[in-house]
């Protein structure tokens, strides 16, 4: 416990102290986010962010932590995320390059023994082992969280505390499990490492709220939704229970569902899925009269009630957390759609979003 603690409070200090560091350092290389119509800040800003948390978070972790086989492969993981964002932040990669860069570090994850090796029957204790299906599914996990975490980085402090807020939760969730079942060394790494990550984030948000002096950058928001994916499976992928493996998914119920509310708002506006647009939630929160502020801390308000139906889930029977997560879903669909991010109200609101570009350009 007292080497636990001690690894948390060096992750959030050494992100006290790195982060300014890491900004001079933006500057420098030429790491810089330039506002744009379709960008919220109105200045230049370093955006290297994502530097400082792995940093703060590799260091506390070796210097406190047994690197298992496990571990060590969520550091490299991690680490060519992190270069891959810093290219991309410093010179810019193509969307496909990117996920092909996201691929190779899930496949470096999977060569340390980290996948998930079977799926669950909702409704009875039965498991299908996956076999050679586990790696496309492990890989297709972790872009899509990867990539979920990255595109909700659009207001200052955002994506960070949601990665945050989300590993706390899946420490609180895999405690709980290998609490009850024993817990496998693997399981109680993912734990502690997810309270390490969320440390070296909250020290990070000091500059990274709104006001924000200093962005996550693709380096950032990547590596935040790599982390918290692969430490989901460390933890909770070979649980005994369908609930494990919904668990997760219900942890980062923002970023996917707003991944997910984005792919068909694009597809039915006959854009390309990579094309950026102002319809995430975040931007439809701004739009019907949010501050900046508001904004951030409504979500954050978001994801602490899903964060703790997470928790709910994990001490209830099975058959009540499919209701509970049936009841769940259902609000909120229902939400996303009243604020117009899903549905026809969304696509409405793409397509003039669209059209107003397009005669933008026309003029230019």
């Amino acid at each position: 416990m007292q080497i636990m603690v001690t690894a948390v409070l060096l992750a959030f200090v050494l992100a006290l102290l790195v982060t300014p560091m890491i900004r001079k350092l933006a500057f420098k290389c030429g790491a810089l986010d330039c506002p744009n119509h379709r960008k919220i800040h109105k200045q230049v800003m370093p955006r290297l962010g994502g530097l400082a948390i792995f940093i703060s978070f590799v260091v506390a972790v070796a210097l406190t932590r047994e690197i298992t086989l496990q571990t060590a492969g969520l550091l490299l993981g991690g680490a060519l995320i992190v270069l891959l964002g810093y290219i991309d932040d410093t010179k810019g990669v193509s969307p496909w390059v990117k996920l092909g860069g996201q691929v190779v570090a899930a496949c470096v994850v999977i060569s340390f023994g980290l996948k998930v090796e079977f799926l669950t029957n909702p409704f009875s204790s039965e498991s299908l082992a996956l076999g050679i299906l586990s790696i496309p599914v492990t890989i297709l996990w972790i872009i899509s969280v990867t990539n979920a975490v990255n595109l909700i980085d659009g207001l200052d402090g955002l994506a960070g505390g949601t990665a945050g807020i989300a590993s706390l939760t899946l420490a609180a969730v895999v405690w709980i499990e290998a609490s009850r079942t024993g817990g496998t060394q693997g399981q109680w790494d993912a734990a502690v490492l997810a309270l390490v990550l969320a440390a070296a984030i909250i020290g990070f948000l000091r500059y990274n709220f709104f006001p924000a002096r200093i962005f996550l950058g693709d380096s950032g928001s990547m590596y935040l939704g790599f982390s918290v994916a692969t430490l989901a499976i460390m933890g909770l992928a070979k649980g005994a229970t369908y609930v494990s493996i919904i668990i997760p998914v219900v942890i980062l119920g923002i970023p996917i569902l707003d991944t997910v509310f984005a792919i068909v708002r694009r597809y039915q506006g006959h854009k390309p899925i990579f094309q950026p647009d102002k319809e995430h939630l975040h931007h439809r929160l701004l739009q019907i009269g949010l501050s900046h502020r508001q904004a951030v801390v409504s979500l954050y308000g978001v994801n602490v009630v899903l964060g703790i139906s997470a928790i709910a889930m994990t001490l209830i029977p099975p058959k009540q957390a499919m209701i509970f997560l049936l009841v769940l879903s259902t609000v909120i669909l229902a939400l996303a759609n009243r604020i117009g991010i899903a549905g026809a109200r969304g696509k409405a609101t793409y397509l003039s979003q669209t059209n107003k570009e397009k005669q933008r350009s026309s003029r230019m």
